[in-house]
């Protein structure tokens, strides 16, 4: 070996060394990236599924008004009550005061503030009223704790699921838009209405699914329901 060669052989090695250091840093940085974009692909989903909760149960507040409100303790609907609700309630867009199943003194709790109200670009105050909305309802609900209620019995990991989920959030808010073309079969819930002319009530109910911490969520949804007057 010539003398200009000596320590080749260690320089080769420390180089590939550094080579090989280095790709296996950029695996760990993409590898970690990838798992972070699961992590967070999977947590937007669920707060879309929780949204949908959110709509669902805005839909039912609807439809049980309409129906009748339900009895828990004789298992019927008090018919005599039905009604199609009106925006009797002055909204500033906090769900404070709106709290169904959680309050400040839970270690779930999550001030939710008006972030579900605020997804609404679309929405207006009336000028008679400047700092509120004029609302049907609105309602917060934690998600894990619906969920764990649900239980009669459970196993520790449906708890540890459900301790998971208290971290997100249902919220949802019912507006009465007017009157609207109802068209409709059976007699459950059409009550005579003809297809012509807007013989139905229209509600739009926004719900949103918020998931809380640092990396705060919130997915807004909408739709339209129309019941015969």
């Amino acid at each position: 070996m010539k003398k200009n060669e000596k320590g080749f052989a260690l320089v080769l090695s420390l180089v590939l060394m550094l080579a090989m250091s280095l790709m296996g840093g950029a695996l760990i940085v993409i590898s970690a990236g990838d798992h972070q974009s699961n992590n967070k692909s999977d947590e937007y989903q669920q707060t879309f599924y929780v949204a949908e909760t959110a709509l669902i149960e805005g839909e039912k507040f609807v439809l049980n008004q309409f129906l009748g409100p339900w009895d828990i303790r004789t298992h019927k609907r008090d018919t005599a009550k039905r009604n199609l609700p009106s925006n009797s309630k002055k909204w500033n867009g906090s769900m404070g005061t709106s709290r169904k199943n959680y309050n400040s003194s839970n270690s779930y709790y999550y001030d939710t503030q008006n972030y579900c109200a605020n997804s609404f670009k679309d929405l207006s105050k009336p000028n008679s009223a400047p700092n509120f909305y004029d609302v049907v309802s609105s309602e917060s609900w934690n998600f894990g704790k619906v969920i764990s209620d649900s239980f009669r019995s459970a196993t520790s990991e449906e708890k540890k699921e459900a301790e998971k989920l208290q971290n997100y959030f249902y919220e949802f808010f019912v507006i009465r838009i007017g009157a609207a073309p109802f068209r409709g079969t059976g007699s459950s819930v059409k009550k005579g209405s003809t297809d012509k002319g807007n013989d139905g009530m229209a509600y739009r109910i926004y719900g949103c699914g918020l998931k809380k911490g640092n990396d705060r969520m919130v997915v807004a949804l909408e739709s339209v329901i129309v019941l015969p007057k």
